[in-house]
């Protein structure tokens, strides 16, 4: 299983396709929460999600805006597509018939 703040990263960089580093992860969750997300927290969940082997990264071209550093373009491995896949099936298991209490899904 994967913790909760994970699955939000992993689904932050589907959403944003070829489009996703660091900075935009971190933009599109605050963005989609509507809330303040520590940039720490985000770069900490990427190390720990690129060292289980379910994101990876490619480096792109340096940039004089960035110092001359390249971006890391992120992309989501079949593993981490599985493990969201197993997560929202340990949800909907969970929360099979419990529509009455947690109220319908829209």
């Amino acid at each position: 299983m994967i913790g909760e703040f994970e699955k939000l990263v992993l689904l932050a960089i589907l959403r944003l396709g070829d489009d996703a580093y660091g900075a935009t992860v971190l933009e599109e969750l605050e963005s989609r929460l509507g809330r303040s997300v520590s940039d720490g927290a985000v770069y900490v969940s990427l190390r720990r999600l690129e060292t289980k082997g379910l994101i990876a990264a490619s480096t792109g071209d340096s940039s004089p805006e960035r110092g001359g550093r390249p971006r890391r373009y992120l992309r989501v491995e079949p593993d981490g597509i599985a493990a969201l896949r197993d997560s929202r099936e340990a949800w909907d298991a969970l929360a099979h018939g419990l529509d009455d209490l947690l109220g319908e899904a829209s």
